[in-house]
């Protein structure tokens, strides 16, 4: 997958209406950059940041990693790994699971490396990555968006995507995530360019109302 073509993704948004070319103009080029991590690893950074602050999940991350060497342990490895070394790094025993999981599926072949998931659509690797313990929909869509470089994914599910919506629409609520769908077609083909935009306005919005 190339590099995603960000003055065409923004002429696109640009033009699907007003708001976007307005946000667009205000914050200024995607700097959405290209990810290149194996997925086995960005499941497991997955995991570990699911439901914490992320300077603990980097902590935690920085420990499971010094146990080889500060890397990744191959698959093999961190299915040797006792229980005890995984939590002492601050690892809850269903994180263990989950990440036993993820590498138990990368050994044999669901998970994939890069090359094997390249072959497949958006949705074919969603849904080979739910069958992970711990990985649901959205975990598979961030990394179809920042590891694989997916040029068209909108997480409707997510809820800085869906509060970027509300606030750049001048919306009472959030929306749905079925409408967020139906109205992000017209976004296609660069739909992960317009989350970004959505994630960028929401951090500008309250960036602003920190400085009032």
């Amino acid at each position: 997958m190339g590099p995603v073509p960000a003055a065409a993704a923004e002429r696109t948004l640009g033009r699907a209406d007003a708001k976007f070319r307005a946000a667009i103009k205000l914050l200024g080029p995607c700097t959405l950059k290209r990810g290149r991590g194996s997925p086995y690893e960005s499941l497991l950074s997955a995991i570990v940041h699911q439901q914490i602050h992320g300077n603990a999940a980097t902590a935690i991350l920085g420990r499971f990693k010094a146990l080889c060497g500060n890397q990744y342990p191959t698959p093999a490895t961190l299915l040797a790994l006792p229980e005890t070394a995984l939590r002492a790094c601050g690892l809850s025993a269903s994180k263990q699971l989950a990440m036993r999981d993820v590498a138990a599926k990368t050994l044999d072949g669901t998970v994939g490396d890069r090359r094997a998931l390249r072959r497949l659509s958006d949705e074919a690797v969603i849904e080979r990555l739910v069958s992970v313990r711990g990985v649901g929909r959205w975990t598979a869509q961030m990394l179809l968006m920042f590891t694989l470089n997916r040029p068209d994914i909108l997480p409707v599910d997510d809820f800085g995507v869906r509060e970027g919506f509300k606030l750049l629409y001048g919306l009472q609520e959030q929306p749905k995530p079925r409408e967020l769908a139906n109205y992000g077609q017209r976004w296609a083909p660069y739909r992960t360019t317009a989350s970004w935009y959505l994630w960028r306005y929401v951090d500008h919005v309250r960036a602003a109302a920190r400085a009032t």
